[in-house]
């Protein structure tokens, strides 16, 4: 796939789930990663864990923060290669209850905290005509189910996020693509287990099987790990000419 040992990255959500294996993954590639959360002590003691790995606690909801993330990969390593978007949190509920504070944060670290990130890392991607932005999106990028109108939302606007934010970069050597998962064996999944079965009047073991797990082919959750790797390849110099797309890993979810 190509040599990424002198590459750098920023990778938010990276305290646990899917951030966490992201973060894993490039570094056993020798990128040097900053590792971002808003969870400090897990985000440090994981950075810890990683060769040429950092930790700088940020909140995607804050313009502050997310300025200050891209300022330290600049001044630690002059550059960021490499930007993975992945914090994201869930909230369930019947549009007409749910909480507009609630809304509007899930948009604000889902959706303008990626934008801000990108806004602030594409210069210097440009400046040396190589970049990777990776946008952790989800199944719910493109297709839709009850309850989960906030999430939802912010990740059919990373969508759109995704595919400008390519076109303007194509001809400055950045790619930037979106990874759309079905469900990942995570902390945030296995709250939505509980907060499901409240909302649908179900054990938890129904809604595995009958909400999460019924239109999937493969009838499993994908393990973060494997979301890593998807990562890792579409950052490489084979991936070059991918650019603009929803790689859908759903375990045949959509093929219906």
């Amino acid at each position: 796939m190509g040599d990424l040992s002198e590459k750098c990255a920023l990778v938010t959500g990276a305290a646990n789930g899917i951030g966490l294996a992201v973060a894993q993954g490039l570094s056993a590639q020798g990128v040097r990663v900053l590792l971002a959360d808003i969870d400090e002590a897990r985000g440090q003691a994981e950075a810890r864990n990683l060769p040429n790995a950092l930790f700088q606690k940020g909140d995607m909801a804050s313009r502050e923060d997310c300025r200050a993330l891209v300022a330290r990969a600049e001044k630690e390593w002059g550059r960021l290669d490499i930007l993975v978007n992945n914090a994201g949190l869930q909230h369930v509920s019947p549009i007409e209850e749910f909480p507009e504070d609630r809304w509007e944060h899930l948009i604000r670290v889902m959706l303008i905290g990626p934008f801000l990130l990108t806004r602030y890392a594409l210069p210097l991607m440009y400046a040396r005509k190589w970049g990777r932005i990776l946008n952790i999106s989800s199944l719910h990028g493109l297709v839709a189910s009850p309850y989960k109108s906030a999430y939802i939302s912010a990740k059919h606007g990373l969508m759109g996020l995704t595919k400008t934010a390519a076109l303007e970069g194509a001809d400055k050597g950045v790619t930037v693509n979106a990874v759309c998962p079905s469900y990942v064996r995570t902390p945030l999944v296995e709250k939505q287990i509980a907060d499901q079965a409240r909302v649908h009047g179900l054990s938890e073991a129904e809604v595995v099987e009958k909400i999460m797990l019924a239109p999937a082919a493969v009838k499993r959750l994908l393990e973060p790990s494997e979301v890593a790797a998807y990562v890792t390849f579409l950052c490489s110099e084979a991936a070059g000419g991918i650019t603009g797309s929803a790689q859908v890993m759903d375990c045949g979810w959509t093929a219906r």
